[in-house]
């Protein structure tokens, strides 16, 4: 059971905020939208500083508790004798156990509370009602309660944003074997958000490895990430790469018995995937003989961590009655647990159950909602909203944390978005120097997705050196991917100028003209800046062959236009250019 003090900081930031919330609710300018308020950023820390000195103070109380219960202890084994002892043991660790049973059994009352009202909430002050719930729950020591408490700190729900509030939640979760935490604080780390930027630390070997988000799927470098996870202590690296040696690929040929070293490793440091791993390896007599008693005790392991996989394989085990006796009522229950984690299979079961009527009443609607749920497996569209609100309303740190989640669950969309606010600079929670790095890295993988405008900004990063190095042979080459395969007229324009002065490609004056031109056909919205381009090179050319009639004669005078107005000159031009247009206009209107 987690100690009281591990919660106090959500208790209180949670009571301010329901007082805020009532004592706003007659405010007319407040929407429903956004019926709660903001907790301040000084709140918050004075609330942390107070929180950590109870947390001392704790400490010691607890320390002094022990001392004098160990004395008693040994003062009434010193007058009862042996056997009075044992009983008395006995009676304390009976009603110790019944008391932990009642309180775990009252926080698990708590949460499905909270989760009941937040199924059914229609707007912000009933989400914050049933996170009073899932408060209380998490001080009674609930796991589930608690991540959603640090989700809730981490994303900013009801303007309580505090990501070093959040880490700190997180990592204690991590260290109960909770896998949602040990995600959190890996995609935390690949963004440097509220801790050192690592990439070891987070999902890199399973971008790879299923060829998502961005990247293409390449197991050796999934293999490569992994090792190097797993070498700085990463038990979910550790967990992956037995799932590697297990399944079988080119880089990892399938090796049962590599399988189960690297399962254990993860294992004995508590990972749910490593546990649920070594439950896989008996369950079907890999390397090992088939003992469904060994599978099913890790099995319960990793289900107890919240692994929704583990849930799944132990109602299976009871539908299937393999290993065990059939018994339909556990096997719905554990189907259930995986279904509110969104286990397809776990869902795909619980409707077929419902279509049959084993174990529950036959229910052809309710069978229907959960088949189609199954084909409609994304809850994450709430979340693009709240993110987007976020940003609407200012709150651009809690969207950035919101849309870079997204982004690494694979949304083209959400990589553009995280990316357009990190170049923005707006954000706080990560250094300036950083941003561009990031911003790039989105940029990229939002473009191997097919995104035309990503593309083009890489090329742009590229060109003007931002995040990166200036490189415009490498800037070229990705107009070029922009303007064949998506025919975007900007990367048209840009490939065009480029070909014009000779960046990082051959000078080509007649492929210039022919870009330019394909821009403006592209995009009517290319028209006015290809118009004033075409009129620049047609006038520099026209200067040239006018002016400079030698060879010898032009390179000096070229040479020395660039000493003289620098390397820009042409934009001068240009705006000179513009100048004599409006003038004419003005005297042929006037």
């Amino acid at each position: 059971m987690k100690p009281l003090s591990l919660l106090i900081e959500i208790l209180i930031i949670l009571g301010v905020i329901i007082k805020n919330i009532e004592a706003e609710k007659h405010s007319k300018k407040q929407t429903e939208r956004n019926a709660t308020t903001q907790v301040s950023a000084n709140e918050l820390k004075q609330f942390l500083s107070h929180i950590l000195e109870r947390r001392k103070l704790i400490k010691v109380i607890y320390q002094r508790e022990n001392a004098l219960g160990k004395k008693k202890i040994q003062r009434k084994l010193r007058i009862k004798g042996i056997q009075n002892k044992d009983l008395s043991k006995r009676n304390k660790n009976h009603l110790r156990k019944q008391a932990k049973k009642n309180f775990t059994d009252e926080g698990d009352q708590l949460f499905k509370t909270g989760i009941k009202i937040l199924q059914q909430s229609k707007n912000q002050k009933q989400k914050a009602e049933a996170y009073v719930f899932f408060a209380k729950a998490a001080d009674m020591g609930n796991l589930k309660a608690m991540e959603k408490m640090a989700d809730a700190l981490l994303f900013g729900n009801f303007g309580m944003q505090n990501i070093t509030a959040a880490i700190q939640l997180y990592e204690s979760l991590a260290k109960e074997g909770s896998y949602k935490a040990q995600n959190a604080l890996g995609f935390l780390s690949s963004y440097g958000i509220g801790m050192e930027y690592n990439q070891a630390k987070v999902s890199l070997g399973q971008l790879h490895l299923i060829g998502r988000k961005g990247l293409d799927q390449d197991y050796y470098k999934a293999l490569y990430y992994f090792l190097k996870a797993a070498k700085a202590g990463s038990a979910n690296a550790m967990a992956f790469i037995g799932k590697m040696y297990l399944e079988g690929n080119v880089a990892a040929p399938q090796n049962n018995a590599t399988a189960f070293k690297y399962f254990s490793m993860a294992a004995s440091k508590g990972n749910a995937i490593g546990l649920h791993g070594l439950g896989l390896l008996y369950f079907y007599g890999k390397g090992v003989p088939v003992n469904y008693a060994e599978a099913l005790k890790y099995f319960q392991k990793a289900a107890e961590k919240g692994w929704p996989n583990a849930q799944f394989q132990l109602g299976f085990m009871y539908y299937s009655g393999s290993g065990v006796w059939k018994d339909y009522k556990l096997a719905f229950k554990y189907f259930y647990l995986a279904s509110q984690s969104g286990q397809p299979l776990a869902i795909y079961y619980l409707a077929k159950m419902y279509a049959t009527g084993r174990g529950v009443l036959r229910s052809c609607r309710t069978a229907v909602e959960l088949y189609k749920g199954v084909c409609e497996l994304g809850h994450w569209a709430e979340k693009f909203l709240t993110a987007y609100f976020a940003y609407k309303d200012g709150d651009i740190d809690s969207s950035l944390v919101q849309y870079a989640l997204l982004a690494e669950m694979g949304y083209e969309v959400a990589q553009s978005n995280s990316a357009f606010i990190l170049e923005s600079k707006k954000a706080k929670i990560l250094e300036k120097e950083k941003m561009y790095p990031m911003a790039l890295l989105l940029w990229n993988r939002a473009a191997i997705q097919g995104n035309a405008f990503a593309r083009v900004k890489i090329g742009d990063y590229h060109y003007y050196g931002y995040g990166t190095k200036k490189d415009y042979q490498t800037a070229a080459t990705h107009y070029s991917i922009a303007a064949d395969k998506y025919h975007s007229a900007q990367a048209m324009f840009n490939l065009a100028y480029m070909y014009e002065h000779g960046l990082g490609i051959t000078k080509d004056i007649h492929l210039a003209r022919r870009l330019y031109d394909m821009a403006a056909q592209t995009s009517p919205d290319a028209h006015i800046p290809v118009f004033f381009a075409l009129v620049k090179l047609e006038t520099v050319h026209l200067l040239r062959d006018i002016l400079f009639f030698n060879q010898f004669t032009m390179r000096w005078k070229w040479m020395k236009l660039d000493n003289t107005l620098g390397p820009y000159w042409d934009l001068f031009v240009i705006g000179l250019i513009v100048a004599v247009l409006i003038f004419l206009l003005r005297n042929r209107y006037g």
